[in-house]
């Protein structure tokens, strides 16, 4: 049997990294089909045309995944985070999903999402330590 090397690394090889998720894309689209992934941002700017809030995520597997939710200090309290995310559900349900999900360690992140219809389904205690991640879906 031919001896195999495992080394952990915070440099990884780029074509490693790139073998990595080929394949399992690969693997995965054998086992359950093709994933259509796409990428999904929604982008606020003020009226100088500078971003002030925004969603980065994607949908795949009729699912959209808000990976990112950001909004500038200054722009906190608007409900932007809602508008947002409705702006980017009505994009998933037109891409044909059926759900969405999101998470965070955020109190107020979490209230924001719950106020938009998300319902936790899992938590990580002290993640980061003192806090719990929330993972959130909806039906879309």
């Amino acid at each position: 049997m031919d001896e195999l090397s495992v080394a952990v690394t915070e440099t990884p090889d780029a074509a490693a990294l790139d073998t990595i998720g080929s394949q399992l894309a690969r693997f995965n689209e054998a086992d359950v089909g093709p994933a259509e992934r796409r990428p999904l941002a929604v982008v606020v700017t003020d009226g100088a045309g500078t971003l002030v809030a925004g969603i980065s995520g994607y949908t795949a597997w009729g699912w959209l995944y808000v990976q990112w939710l950001w909004v500038d200090e200054a722009q906190r309290g608007r409900r932007l985070a809602g508008r947002m995310l409705a702006a980017a559900e009505a994009e998933a349900r037109a891409r044909g999903c059926h759900h969405a999900y999101i998470d965070t360690f955020n109190p107020k992140a979490l209230t924001a999402y719950q106020r938009a219809g998300y319902v936790v389904f899992g938590e990580l205690p002290d993640f980061p330590l003192g806090r719990t991640r929330s993972f959130l879906s909806k039906s879309l």
